[in-house]
């Protein structure tokens, strides 16, 4: 028996999102007046989605508990239909952008820390909200890959929704820099146009690969290679067998 349920872990962690989007859109800094908002910062657009997933999340678990046991086939449907959409969040958004901006922002920071994140930041951003958006995003979502399997969709699907999303977020950037003139992040101030170029096809690239190893990850995990997966909650105990 976990130490923990997962259900109660979840609701912690959706707790936490939202707590740190507040104090986030509670700060008042000047490039969240410019053009674009806080929109145009993946950290936030990241913040956003791992709160939408962790909040279906919680209601899967909900609907899982008042349909166990009630027989209506019509809530049964509902209920998968649910739980597909947190699997798909999962595997195409929450797990390959999550690890994304915490991988590639530490990495950038540790290299050159104003390239990414100017000390300047520091007098609106306390170092402990700084690490949950940066930092936490990791252990959480590991936990939640950890605790409960999530069924992936097919590898061609998943990609290009991945890749869909690269890309219109680079597009949204350029068109930011379009605007206003400003890069949204300072390094690419300092490279040169083919660089940036680079730079974009490499950032869509690693989220490719990210998806895969989440696809990895979640198969080493639940070692669905040698068994089907099964449903949570309300799932689980109809597929259990029934004894006479």
């Amino acid at each position: 028996m976990a130490l923990v349920p997962s259900q109660v872990l979840r609701v912690a962690i959706l707790l936490s999102y939202c707590s740190i989007l507040c104090n986030y859109k509670a700060i008042e800094m000047p490039s969240h007046q410019t053009y674009g908002g806080s929109w145009k910062f993946l950290t936030f657009i990241d913040l956003v989605i791992q709160a939408v997933f962790f909040g279906i999340c919680v209601l899967t678990d909900l609907s899982s508990l008042l349909t166990r046991g009630s027989g209506n086939q019509e809530q049964e449907r509902q209920l998968k239909k649910l739980i597909s959409l947190r699997d798909w969040m999962l595997a195409v958004l929450a797990f390959p952008v999550g690890v994304f901006v915490v991988a590639v922002f530490w990495i950038i920071y540790a290299y050159d820390r104003e390239m990414i994140y100017p000390k300047l930041l520091d007098n609106f951003i306390p170092g402990w909200l700084n690490h949950g958006m940066h930092t936490t995003v990791l252990p959480f979502i590991l936990i939640e890959m950890r605790t409960s399997h999530h069924k992936y969709p097919s590898r061609s699907s998943g990609l290009t929704a991945i890749c869909t999303f690269s890309v219109g977020y680079i597009l949204w950037v350029c068109w930011v820099h379009h605007v206003t003139g400003m890069w949204v992040y300072p390094f690419l101030e300092h490279i040169g146009p083919g660089a940036r170029i680079i730079f974009f096809g490499f950032t869509t690239i690693l989220m490719n690969f990210l998806y895969l190893l989440g696809e990895v990850l979640n198969n080493y995990i639940w070692d669905t290679q040698k068994k089907p997966p099964s449903w949570q909650g309300m799932e689980e105990e109809k597929e259990k067998p029934k004894l006479e």
